[in-house]
């Protein structure tokens, strides 16, 4: 049975508060909810609505009758179809004040957990071009804007180069200029594109699992180091003479590689990425630390911010030069080796074997002979034994993925009992849910939100915790 569509135009709406997932939030006449996204509070709007639920109302602008005194021009020309940079006609001083809101309806109003006042979240110091990498996807059938004629664009004005469209995983918005990554990230993707087109190197098409060229990734340091790795459905003729005219025209590109990637998807975790040219690797400098950053690496996509979030861990952690500390989820080892020079020793765990490899070459290229480093699932290499045999931590700092910690790991963390928890999260509902698995051991002793994602909803949340006496 088709499902029946909702088409409801409210009128004269005004925009309450910024509310979940990037949206605002409003009431109809009637007094339903009503969600709606890229509305400033203060806006007085008509709203079409085409999603009806029991609890609330979805729906689009379709008019703004009066803007709010708050709101700003959109400085990006794909606003409002890209859906990236959701926030930018809010004030940046609003987005930080509903970044802090969400971590206290995460924490408090939803999670039911006693915390101290919530710390203002930590501004970024850059608001654009703040990202050290981007990926761009190739398609053959990229997303066609309203005010374009399908039938009228040849097969190579359909291809694009970009973001993925939110909710579509086979379409995409081929870019013009993106605000996220300083140059030569917009040059080099334009490059990119026209290279493909003029040679007939066909764009992949993700449902039918067919054409060559897939992704492109735009790795760049402060230093000004770029990396680039494009990827491949399968081999071609021209692969050699692309990168070689990539390489040409770009001198900047410091370490360039390609990936032959036949999978269903584009994920490169799994492949073999080869080095066509330059350096391995790229590097970044933190309070006097380098970092290696290879093609798979993790690192945190905002560098500025990242030394300011790891300060607010170390800072939270206390150290004196005692403890043993433990670092999980610790990536290539950024946040061990950031706090080490303030503990006795620390232990950092990662999933990712190259991760662990890259921390152990940057721990030794950096001089530090107290850090030792594990790769495997955290619920299988956090046993009893493993604690017995690296000692009992006196601070653990945690990191996890979205999706936050597996029961098991907060088993171990409990009977392992540190003085101190540092839990660094990407993600305050998962951190909401983790918390209150730890709250019969652990009271919150102070929670600080980082704004590492100018312009968006996202938001990393750091939790003190300390063992109940």
């Amino acid at each position: 049975m088709a499902r029946k569509r909702v088409d409801i135009l409210l009128e004269d709406i005004k925009i309450e508060a910024v509310a979940a997932e990037g949206k605002a939030i409003a009431h109809s006449p009637d007094g339903q909810v009503v969600f709606v996204p890229f509305a400033v509070p203060g806006d007085v709007v008509d709203i079409r609505i085409h999603k009806k639920k029991k609890n609330y109302l979805e729906g689009v602008i379709t008019a703004i009758k009066k803007p709010s005194e708050d709101r700003l021009e959109p400085f990006c020309r794909h606003f409002g179809v890209c859906g990236g940079c959701k926030w930018q006609p809010l004030p940046y001083r609003l987005q930080l004040e509903a970044k802090r809101q969400q971590v206290y309806d995460q924490l408090v109003r939803i999670g039911h957990l006693e915390v101290p006042e919530i710390l203002p979240t930590l501004p970024s110091e850059k608001t654009v071009f703040y990202r050290n990498k981007l990926e761009f996807t190739a398609s053959e059938r990229r997303w066609i804007l309203p005010d374009e004629d399908p039938e009228s664009l040849t097969d190579a004005q359909r291809c694009g180069l970009g973001f993925h469209v939110g909710k579509f995983f086979d379409k995409v918005l081929d870019l013009e200029e993106c605000w996220l990554q300083p140059e030569p990230s917009n040059s080099i993707r334009l490059f990119v594109k026209a290279y493909m087109l003029d040679h007939g190197i066909p764009f992949y098409n993700i449902r039918e699992n067919k054409g060559v060229f897939r992704t492109v990734f735009v790795r760049t340091a402060e230093s000004g180091a770029v990396m680039v790795i494009a990827c491949f459905a399968g081999d071609f003729a021209l692969r050699e003479d692309f990168l070689d005219s990539l390489s040409e025209a770009f001198p900047q590109i410091s370490s360039l590689w390609y990936v032959i990637n036949p999978k269903l998807n584009d994920s490169i975790s799994d492949q073999n990425c080869i080095l066509y040219k330059g350096d391995d690797a790229i590097y970044e400098n933190m309070e006097g630390l380098r970092f290696k950053i290879g093609p798979k690496s993790f690192y945190q996509t905002n560098t500025l911010q990242a030394c300011n979030l790891y300060k607010v861990a170390r800072d939270f952690a206390a150290l004196t030069g005692n403890e043993v500390v433990y670092d999980l989820y610790t990536g290539t080892g950024t946040i061990a080796q950031f706090v080490s020079r303030m503990a006795s020793k620390v232990v950092g765990i990662e999933y990712v074997k190259e991760a662990i490899d890259d921390a152990n070459v940057n721990a030794a290229a950096n001089g530090i002979d107290n850090c030792v480093f594990y790769a495997g699932d955290m619920k299988d290499v956090l046993t009893p034994d493993f604690i017995a045999e690296n000692g009992r931590p006196d601070v653990m700092i945690v990191d996890p993925p979205r999706a936050g910690m597996h029961p098991d790991v907060v088993k171990v963390i409990l009977d392992a009992a540190p003085g101190r928890i540092v839990y660094v999260s990407c993600n305050p509902a998962s951190q909401a849910r983790d918390l209150a698995m730890m709250a019969d051991k652990y009271e919150i002793l102070a929670v600080q939100p980082v704004d590492m994602f100018p312009h968006t909803q996202h938001v990393e949340n750091v939790c003190k915790l300390k063992l109940k006496d």
